[in-house]
C-alpha cells in the first residue's frame, strides 16, 4: 500500500506541476491553428529549394501535430506543391516541438532547455531539407494542380473546407473546439502515459542505473536513439519522462536526445516516409535526426558547464512562481476536460 500511495503521489506531483502550463499551450496552439492560413503556407514551400526548407522548419515549429498526425499534412503539402526537401522539413520540425510542448518544458524542465528543444528541432529540420534537395538532383515539386490533389487530405483539413468560420468569434470558438477537443484528444493519453512513466521512473528507478548507464556522453546517446527510434510518443508526453530522467541524474543532452528523437521518430512515420519521398529521403531522414541530436546533445552539455548551471538546481522552478492554488484548478480542469473528451469518442462510436 505505501508503495503504491508513494507512486500515486509522485504522478500527481508531476500532473499538477505540468496542467497550467499544458492548458496554455493547448489554447494558444488553438489560436495558431485558425488564424494560420495553410494555403499561405503552401505556396511559400514550392519556392527555391533553400528558402522553402527553411520555412517549412520555422512554420512546423509551433504548430501542435504528432509524429502521426503530421504524416498526413505533410503529404498534403507535397501534393500541393511543396518540395521534397520542404516536406522532409516540416516532418521533423512539427513533431518534435509546439507550443503546448514548449509550455511544459518550460514547466517541468529549465529556461534553457525550453529555448534550446525548439532550435535544436529548427536545426535538424534545416539539414535534413537541405540535404534532400542537395541530393534530388530533380527537385521536383508537384504542380499545383496535379491529379495527386485528389487522394486524401488529413481530416481537420477537410472539416475547414466543410466550414469557414469569418468573423473573430467564429474563428475563436473554433479554434478552441479544435484545441480543446481535437488536439488534447489525440494527445491525453499519451500525456498521461508520460506522466505516469514519470512518476514510475521517479519512484523506483535508482539513481545508480541512470548514472552508471545513461548519465552522459555519446555511448549513452546512442543507446537513447536505439530506445526512441521505434517508439512512438509525442513532445509532451516525452517532457516529464526527460525531467525525471535528469532528476535521476541524466545528463540534459542526453535527454536532449530523447525528447528530439522519441516525437519525431517511430516505425509507422519511417515507413511513410520511404513509401511517399523515397528511400533516400527515408535515409536522409533518420540520418539527420541521429545526427543532429547527438551533436547538438553534447553542444548543449557543453553549453551547460560554459554558463556554469546546474540543471537539477532549476529543474521544474519555473512551475514554482505560479499560486498551488492555480496549479491545483489547472489540474482539475484538465482532468475535466481529459474526461469529457474519452467520453466523446466513446459516444461518437
Amino acid at each position: 500500500m505505501d508503495i503504491l500511495l508513494g507512486l500515486i503521489k509522485e504522478i500527481w506531483h508531476t500532473f499538477d506541476e505540468a496542467s497550467f502550463y499544458i492548458l496554455l499551450g493547448i489554447f494558444l496552439s488553438g489560436i495558431i491553428y485558425v488564424f494560420i492560413d495553410q494555403d499561405k503556407i503552401v505556396r511559400y514551400l514550392g519556392k527555391s529549394r533553400f528558402q522553402s526548407v527553411f520555412l517549412a522548419a520555422l512554420f512546423g515549429i509551433p504548430l501542435p501535430l504528432c509524429s502521426c498526425g503530421v504524416l498526413p499534412t505533410a503529404m498534403s503539402l507535397r501534393k500541393r506543391g511543396a518540395s521534397k526537401g520542404a516536406t522532409l522539413s516540416f516532418l521533423i520540425s512539427t513533431p518534435e516541438t509546439g507550443l503546448d510542448s514548449i509550455a511544459i518544458s518550460y514547466a517541468l524542465l529549465d529556461p534553457l532547455m525550453t529555448i534550446f528543444r525548439p532550435v535544436a528541432a529548427f536545426v535538424t529540420a534545416i539539414v535534413a531539407g537541405i540535404s534532400e534537395n542537395i541530393f534530388d538532383k530533380k527537385n521536383k515539386a508537384l504542380p499545383q494542380n496535379s491529379a495527386e490533389l485528389k487522394c486524401d487530405i488529413c481530416q481537420e483539413e477537410i472539416q475547414l473546407k466543410q466550414w469557414h468560420p469569418h468573423s473573430f468569434k467564429e474563428k475563436f470558438q473554433y479554434g478552441m473546439k479544435f484545441a480543446f477537443t481535437d488536439l488534447l484528444g489525440d494527445i491525453a493519453v499519451w500525456f498521461i502515459l508520460g506522466i505516469v512513466i514519470a512518476g514510475i521512473i521517479s519512484y523506483f528507478i535508482p539513481e545508480t542505473f541512470i548514472m552508471h548507464y545513461l548519465r552522459e556522453g555519446w555511448p549513452a546517446m546512442l543507446l537513447v536513439l536505439v530506445i526512441g527510434i521505434p517508439m512512438y510518443i509525442c513532445a509532451s508526453a516525452s517532457t516529464p519522462i526527460a525531467a525525471a530522467l535528469i532528476l535521476k541524474g541524466m545528463s540534459p543532452g542526453v535527454a536532449l536526445v530523447f525528447l528530439l528523437v522519441g516525437p519525431a521518430t517511430n516505425a509507422a512515420t519511417i515507413l511513410m516516409v520511404g513509401k511517399f519521398l523515397g528511400k533516400r529521403a527515408a535515409v536522409i531522414y533518420l540520418l539527420s535526426i541521429s545526427l543532429c541530436a547527438i551533436v547538438l546533445g553534447l553542444f548543449l552539455n557543453q553549453l551547460y558547464v560554459m554558463l556554469g548551471i546546474d540543471v537539477h538546481a532549476i529543474l521544474g522552478q519555473a512551475s514554482a512562481v505560479l499560486p498551488q492554488y492555480l496549479k491545483t484548478v489547472s489540474a482539475i480542469v484538465l482532468i475535466f476536460l481529459i474526461l469529457k473528451t474519452f467520453r466523446g469518442k466513446k459516444i461518437s462510436r
